[in-house]
């Protein structure tokens, strides 16, 4: 008893040493850690991210810190991916409080329930049996919506294992989202979804019921057709469906990421992407569990 006491006493002493000496002298702890250089980092990028490694225990369950388990060597490609993250924040200007909010939410939502979304095939670009669909719902007034388009239609096409899926979510204080968003149906029912979907996005700012009936003719679709559908509101019970479908997931803005049904927190650029989409072929790998390395 007595020896592990001591133990446990010098393990805790060994810890408050860490910590101290990552409040004084950051860059002195951020060396010598196997695959990460972190001498770029300006010297208050270098403090909040010391903060966190040293607060944080491994995001793989591991009783050691992240920078302990970093230093050992044998640390989990999801820590590792995670920690390459959190020196991105840093590096942006994000306090260590931002950092640990951040990579814990993102860790916690493999544990919490996933939503259950259920995209129109024919709204789907990618392989069919992709172990991984990412289901965006946008709306084509939103010019964030519009931002990702190209980032994540590129990023999927450079990803095998990967499909992205379109949910409308036509939001009421854009005047022509609810019209486009008939006219994209319109054009998926005639096979023509997808052209359709990049005419609207890349003709944002020119958005009105009667330029869409353009655009609908320019895809060589039946404008006369399309004005009977609307007539009809053949489309809105299903628009309707698909924003309560997004309510349900959480959705509260445009565009929201959902990765194999869960909640998608980080930024919209590739290499976030590349990180959620790696770590959820790892997740599966191990049936739902981190695989050791």
């Amino acid at each position: 008893m007595a020896h592990l006491l001591a133990k446990s006493v010098m393990v805790s002493l060994v810890l408050t040493a860490t910590v101290a000496l990552a409040q004084t002298d950051p860059s002195r702890v951020l060396t010598d850690v196997p695959g990460f250089d972190f001498s770029r980092l300006t010297a208050p990028a270098k403090r909040e991210l010391a903060s966190v490694l040293t607060d944080e225990f491994d995001y793989c369950g591991r009783p050691l810190t992240l920078l302990a388990s970093l230093k050992k060597g044998d640390a989990c490609k999801h820590t590792r991916r995670l920690v390459g993250y959190g020196a991105s924040l840093a590096s942006d200007g994000a306090p260590a409080s931002e950092i640990i909010v951040a990579l814990s939410k993102y860790n916690q939502g493999f544990n919490k329930g996933r939503a259950a979304l259920k995209p129109d095939e024919r709204q789907c670009v990618g392989p069919k049996d992709a172990r991984v669909t990412i289901v965006e719902f946008s709306d084509f007034e939103c010019p964030y919506c519009a931002a990702a388009r190209p980032i994540l239609e590129d990023f999927v096409k450079g990803k095998p294992n990967t499909r992205l899926c379109s949910m409308l979510f036509p939001l009421q204080q854009h005047a022509n989202a609810l019209y486009a968003g008939q006219a994209v149906l319109f054009a998926r029912d005639a096979g023509k979804f997808w052209q359709l979907h990049d005419a609207l996005f890349d003709n944002q700012l020119s958005l009105s019921e009667d330029f869409i009936k353009q655009l609908v003719t320019k895809q060589g679709l039946d404008v006369k057709a399309f004005e009977k559908a609307l007539a009809s509101k053949k489309y809105i019970d299903e628009l309707e469906a698909s924003k309560e479908a997004g309510k349900k997931a959480g959705v509260e803005s445009t565009p929201s990421l959902y990765v194999n049904g869960r909640k998608y927190p980080l930024g919209l650029n590739v290499e976030s992407l590349s990180l959620a989409v790696d770590d959820e072929l790892d997740w599966l790998t191990g049936n739902s569990a981190w695989p050791a390395n």
